[in-house]
């Protein structure tokens, strides 16, 4: 299992569920969440394949959103 940790700009709980259907779909991510609360709007990604960081900011790109990695 691998753990990815993003800062992302996403400001409401409506924006968060516009990216539901791409990351559902997406074979490798097992679970995914994004705790608007946080200052930095953490997303986070449970993956059980080889999922790069930067895949997941194109993803998100792809959705009008930026994001960018968290340090471990």
């Amino acid at each position: 299992m691998k753990l990815l940790l993003f800062r992302t700009d996403i400001q409401t709980r409506k924006k968060a569920k516009t990216l539901k259907p791409v990351f559902n779909r997406h074979p490798v991510i097992t679970r995914w969440s994004i705790d608007i609360e946080d200052i930095d709007k953490v997303l986070r990604i449970e993956a059980s394949g080889s999922l790069t960081e930067n895949e997941v900011i194109r993803l998100m790109q792809t959705c009008g959103f930026h994001c960018e990695a968290l340090p471990d």
